[in-house]
């Protein structure tokens, strides 16, 4: 796949190396670059924005386990105490 991008490039290049002028690569990177579609208003956040989601998504995980790691504790502490209560 590479090396048939490269084939292609390389002979757009060849081709179109000996026929630029200023004004044509300046036509042309212009043409590719309005082409190039950048990223809608609504969809960018600030960096700050972003990191502060990461955060709050560990802070439910760690809760979560916490909450679980509780509920087997006091699980374990019910069967320690039945365990003496029968005397085994």
């Amino acid at each position: 796949m590479s090396s048939t991008w490269k084939q292609v490039h390389w002979m757009k290049r060849f081709t179109v190396g000996a026929m630029t002028t200023p004004k044509y690569y300046e036509w042309w990177s212009k043409r590719v670059n309005d082409n190039i579609s950048g990223p809608r208003e609504e969809c960018v956040r600030s960096v700050e924005e972003h990191l502060q989601i990461v955060p709050s998504e560990l802070e439910i995980i760690k809760q979560d386990f916490e909450k679980r790691s509780s509920e087997l504790g006091k699980e374990i502490e019910q069967l320690e105490e039945e365990k003496m209560y029968l005397g085994l």
